[in-house]
């Protein structure tokens, strides 16, 4: 990402509420911010383990005008546990604002990513979705490197990985909602004149993906024998 001119900006995994929900247009009423799904510090309830990466999206469009362009990794934490989740886990965010910047910028920074992590001959497949601050939303699939996307093993039979899709679902993304650049308007950021995108991924998934680990905790366990299979 680097390569592609974003900079590496990073932010407080203690987070305030309105930098992890509010602006980034979560209603009040949101399930995220309900309990089960968040760690709230007791003493203070509008302070809380960041759920995501977002808020440095608002601390970042805070710290300077457009043109943006960063990408975020870190630690995000919320209350799940089992072979696809964990308590805590990291992620990497991207966001871009400028003047012009369509989908199709977004989908050509996402192939060049994608193409860099799973091999030169993938090919990228958006789904429309749904998240609070972005719209129109996608979720972004990957051609399967293991069957080459034709859903089959040159054996023959189903291919495992993909469950015979020829498609594995990698990240969720979209365009930034002009109700997110709105709390950011007075630092220059007119929903009038600039647009751009967003895109986030877990990092542990992609690893599982790429290394074909079963389950996620397995990164977390401090196991030699596992550890050792990568140098």
């Amino acid at each position: 990402m680097i390569g592609l001119g974003y900079r590496v900006v990073e932010g407080p995994e203690i987070e305030h509420d309105y930098y992890n929900f509010t602006a980034l247009n979560h209603p009040p009423g949101h399930p995220a911010r309900m309990l089960q799904d968040t760690f709230y510090v007791q003493s203070h309830p509008d302070v809380l383990l960041r759920t995501h990466t977002s808020p440095v999206q608002i601390r970042a469009m805070e710290a300077q005008p457009p043109p943006i362009f960063v990408i975020v990794p870190g630690k995000v934490y919320r209350r799940d546990s089992d072979a696809t989740h964990s308590p805590m886990f990291h992620q990497i965010e991207g966001l871009a604002i400028a003047e012009g910047i369509t989908l199709a910028d977004l989908q050509g920074t996402l192939l060049a990513l994608c193409r860099a992590i799973f091999g030169e001959e993938r090919e990228l497949r958006l789904r429309p979705h749904f998240f609070p601050f972005t719209e129109p939303s996608v979720e972004v699939d990957v051609s399967c490197f293991q069957c080459g996307g034709t859903g089959a093993l040159a054996g023959g039979g189903r291919c495992n990985l993909c469950k015979g899709q020829g498609w594995i679902e990698i990240l969720g993304a979209g365009m930034v909602d002009p109700n997110v650049l709105g709390f950011v308007e007075h630092h220059g950021y007119d929903p009038e004149r600039v647009q751009g995108f967003a895109f986030g991924l877990g990092v542990e998934r992609i690893a599982m993906l790429r290394h074909g680990v079963p389950d996620l905790r397995r990164f977390f366990d401090n196991d030699v024998r596992m550890l050792e299979q990568f140098h």
